[in-house]
């Protein structure tokens, strides 16, 4: 499950991968609206917020010395991490235009 090769080899991602990113995209993004009052965007809203926030947690937080390690509750967490991040930079811009 998740990146597979295909005849030519060439990574591929999975439908299961693309489901299970899909999910929890949905649920970092939706627990990071609840997190930060005043942003909610609806399914298809949520998954782009917790997808961007799982590339923003996967890059910055091992930088800072802070790593989850652990299953799909540790993936979660830093998809929240990173969706609060950039929620919290959105509000900042907002501010200042």
């Amino acid at each position: 499950m998740g990146i597979a090769l295909n005849l030519t080899g060439r990574m591929v991602m999975t439908i299961e991968a693309l489901i299970i990113w899909l999910v929890i995209g949905a649920i970092a993004g939706w627990l990071a609206g609840q997190i930060m009052e005043g942003y909610g965007f609806g399914l298809i809203g949520n998954i782009v917020v917790g997808i961007v926030g799982a590339l923003i947690a996967g890059w910055l937080l091992p930088k800072l010395g802070f790593v989850l390690i652990g299953g799909i509750g540790a993936t979660i967490i830093n998809a929240v991490i990173g969706a609060v991040i950039l929620l919290a930079a959105i509000a900042l811009f907002k501010k200042a235009a």
